[in-house]
């Protein structure tokens, strides 16, 4: 997620009307999460899940619908109909799968009522104890001598370490080879075994491993530094204007009525920041940014045109 995205959803996001349950249905509302269990985006998932049970009074429930890079969930909630009960917590991949597969039947703005951001996680630059280089100029420079001689992981195409890679790439005119992996999991620990070199990642995943030494973090992709890492230099901080996070937002089928849009809005930018939930975002390096409906249609239509031109200038096809 850039900058100006993240601070112009925290501007908006200091003023909002109360929740209107009675615009909802009753009974259970499922919540789609397009990838596995356990993973960064279902527990934001079970986060706005119970933010807006807490906050409306009525069942919110996280139903798990991974596949094909989040499409398989994606796909499910874009044809549903428009009634209040199936939502969307997905990812930044959804703003790329368009340009990264040939065959999706969504847009990822059109398909889509958008309703808040609910969190953005930037990530870090992170290196192998094999890699010659301790700062970005170094990592750069290294890179630029000997193009595609190092592997970059990340846990899937369209996955938000790879298309940090990518970006970085295209920014610095370098070249690494890609090598993803089931899971960000085994793609940190490739990392740290120097099977693959570099990893875009979280400060929550790779942190450990820089305080034990088997990593070196380069750079930290956001306008000030990691609390957990706090002697991580920002890109900014070594001259390159880049940044990028995990961003997850809350979204529904198309048409859904603007008074249920308002009331899922309302209720999740009043109950996100408590102690308590900011506890669960610590965990996954991720900073609350909820936001209106309009800003986070603006921000998803830039950032899916941003990622389109970045993966056609990477040259990468869709499949």
């Amino acid at each position: 997620m850039g900058t100006a995205g993240l601070a112009l959803a925290l501007a908006t996001s200091l003023c909002w009307g109360q929740p209107k349950a009675s615009s909802l249905p009753d009974g259970v509302i499922e919540i789609t999460v397009p990838f596995a269990a356990g993973g960064g985006v279902d527990v934001m998932g079970r986060v706005t899940a119970d933010i807006l049970t807490r906050e409306l009074d009525r069942t919110f429930i996280v139903v798990n619908r991974p596949g094909a890079n989040s499409n398989i969930g994606n796909q499910y909630v874009a044809r549903a109909k428009p009634d209040g009960r199936t939502l969307l917590v997905s990812s930044v991949g959804l703003a790329a799968n368009k340009a990264l597969y040939k065959n999706i039947s969504y847009d990822p703005v059109s398909s889509f009522s958008p309703i808040s951001l609910i969190s953005n996680a930037p990530l870090g630059l992170f290196v192998s104890k094999s890699v010659p280089a301790n700062n970005l100029a170094e990592f750069i420079a290294y890179l630029k001598a000997n193009p595609g001689k190092l592997n970059y992981a990340s846990y899937g195409i369209g996955s938000s370490p790879h298309l940090a890679a990518e970006l970085f790439q295209h920014l610095t005119k370098t070249k690494m080879v890609h090598v993803p992996f089931n899971g960000n999991g085994p793609a940190t620990m490739a990392t740290v075994q120097d099977t693959t070199q570099v990893i875009f990642s979280s400060t929550v995943s790779a942190g450990p491993f820089v305080q034990d030494g088997s990593l070196k973090g380069i750079a930290y992709a956001d306008a000030k530094r990691a609390p957990t890492l706090p002697d991580l230099p920002t890109f900014a901080e070594q001259g390159l204007d880049f940044s990028f996070g995990t961003w997850f937002a809350l979204l529904g089928p198309p048409d859904l009525p603007q008074g249920m849009i308002d009331a899922l809005n309302a209720a999740l930018r009043q109950g996100i920041n408590t102690p308590e939930r900011q506890r669960i975002f610590d965990t996954q390096g991720a900073e609350p940014i909820a936001s209106s409906p309009k800003d986070f249609d603006r921000f998803l239509k830039t950032e899916s045109e941003r990622m389109t031109t970045m993966l056609r200038d990477a040259g990468i096809v869709a499949q």
